[in-house]
């Protein structure tokens, strides 16, 4: 008889002991956070120089293991759950988040299909169609309505498969049969959209020479104008318009294109209106700031925003909302004879493969669950709120002194601003506040001029580490 080999895994209680260590380290590590450097000061090669240059081949302690965690991996992280993290829009997790996250891993689920999880795939609908009440989306974005909900990874996905279905709209499904013809289609979005659209242009086959770069107004948003004068001219030209992606919170200034005549002028032309709202869609929640939606109801095609940057559910986390799902899948669905099954043939669910590029997929919706559940829609209109007031205050104290100017408006939780003057110092400010290790701010370009970010809405931030921030702020600036 041959002897097979036993593996030897972690037991119970050697995971029930492990697993206090690891809840503790990371109850420890929000609380010692704010006193580490926010960016990393290691330099290029320095992590992998201290890691073995071999993979043990004997199994080692877990304890081990949150050892290197200590002197290796912290060291060279930037911290972005500090409270002074203002570079990016933030990923701001939580204690439900994290929590959630423990038992996705631990239960292990595929959700590519209803049959091989069906509480996966039901609660993902079911919490999508949550959250689209929160925000007021409309019915046909829900599973009660034409749509529905999704969870991708990033909002990069969910342009990816908009543009996806779009083409598999306007080709009557001849794209997902015979590719995409050279020059044929076109897409359109603003000069201050996200790179995300370039990349899902290239993927699809379309090629960035499809991208039509649409001009901004004053405030940075899509001129309607542009837009239609630029499908105006592919139309005579025989170029079929495809998509508009119109962005509802820039990336660079958090710019807020006008949906409603954009989406009127799609509905001209029969084109997919996309709205990229990954950044700002959340702030909705808030009735006050659901101004930010109008036109959405009226013309979106899908919309995208992400729970994983300003509702507290840890990375990655965006909900994706089509009109017609039966686009979507159309443009995706692809079923080999090893996916067929009793309740897909029966039509009576939703199989979530045919909704993404991937085949398998996460328990995503688990996080976002827990995260609705413990803060309760006000818990999270707190959060928003909070994050808006203390941007306002930020910009108040940049408008009240002389030697600063505001690029842009700022109606949430981004403040664009510059020293007045040349690049240069401005140049200088931003490498030594972020040298400093107490902050860290990122920049972009508005009207050619380099200017400072400084985005608010880490779970940890409140009115101290903003004050502290532009105290820092103003006094190195007076330094020179």
């Amino acid at each position: 008889m041959v002897e097979i080999p036993v593996p030897q895994h972690m037991t119970a209680e050697e995971f029930r002991r492990h697993g206090r260590a690891v809840v503790d380290w990371i109850a420890d590590y929000w609380e010692r956070v704010e006193s580490l450097p926010v960016r990393s000061r290691v330099q290029p090669g320095e992590v992998r120089g201290q890691l073995p240059s071999t993979p043990p081949q004997v199994g080692e302690s877990f304890d081990a293991v949150l050892a290197d965690l200590d002197t290796i991996v912290v060291p060279g992280l930037t911290h972005w759950q500090h409270p002074g993290f203002f570079a990016y829009f933030p990923t701001s997790t939580s204690g439900p988040a994290v929590l959630a996250e423990l038992l996705t891993s631990g239960l292990g689920v595929q959700g590519m299909l209803w049959q091989t999880s069906p509480a996966c795939t039901e609660l993902e609908q079911h919490v999508l169609d949550w959250l689209a009440e929160m925000l007021a989306l409309p019915e046909k974005f829900t599973f009660a309505g034409t749509g529905g909900g999704v969870i991708q990874d990033t909002a990069s996905s969910a342009i990816l498969v908009a543009l996806v279905a779009a083409l598999h709209r306007v080709s009557g499904g001849q794209v997902a049969r015979d590719g995409v013809a050279r020059g044929r289609y076109a897409v359109y979005t603003s000069t201050q959209a996200h790179s995300a659209l370039e990349k899902g242009v290239r993927i699809s086959g379309l090629g960035t020479s499809s991208i039509r770069l649409i001009e901004t107004r004053p405030d940075l948003s899509m001129d309607p104008d542009a837009l239609r004068e630029a499908m105006k001219t592919d139309a005579v030209q025989g170029i079929i318009p495809v998509m508009v992606m119109a962005t509802v919170g820039t990336t660079s200034t958090g710019a807020l294109d006008p949906v409603e005549p954009i989406g009127r002028i799609c509905r001209e032309y029969g084109v997919w209106l996309h709205v990229d709202a990954a950044y700002a869609g959340v702030a909705a929640v808030c009735p006050e700031l659901r101004w930010i939606h109008q036109g959405v109801a009226a013309y979106a095609d899908s919309y995208a925003t992400n729970p994983h940057k300003w509702m507290l559910t840890a990375f990655d986390c965006d909900a994706c909302y089509v009109a017609d799902r039966k686009a979507l899948v159309g443009a995706l669905s692809v079923l080999p004879e090893y996916l067929r099954n009793t309740a897909t043939d029966s039509g009576a669910v939703v199989d979530y493969r045919d909704w993404q590029v991937p085949l398998g997929r996460r328990f995503r919706a688990l996080k976002l669950w827990a995260v609705i559940r413990c803060y309760g829609v006000e818990g999270l209109r707190t959060h928003v709120r909070h994050s808006v007031a203390l941007a306002q205050q930020f910009a108040a104290w940049v408008a009240a002194d002389e030697r600063f100017e505001l690029m842009a408006p700022h109606p949430l939780s981004l403040v664009c601003f510059r020293l007045r003057g040349p690049d240069e110092p401005n140049q200088r400010l931003l490498e030594a506040l972020n040298a400093s290790g107490r902050i860290y701010l990122s920049h972009t370009v508005v009207r050619g001029a380099f200017t400072l970010r400084l985005a608010i809405g880490g779970t940890a931030t409140r009115y101290e580490h903003v004050s502290a921030a532009w105290d820092h702020i103003s006094r190195i600036a007076a330094e020179g």
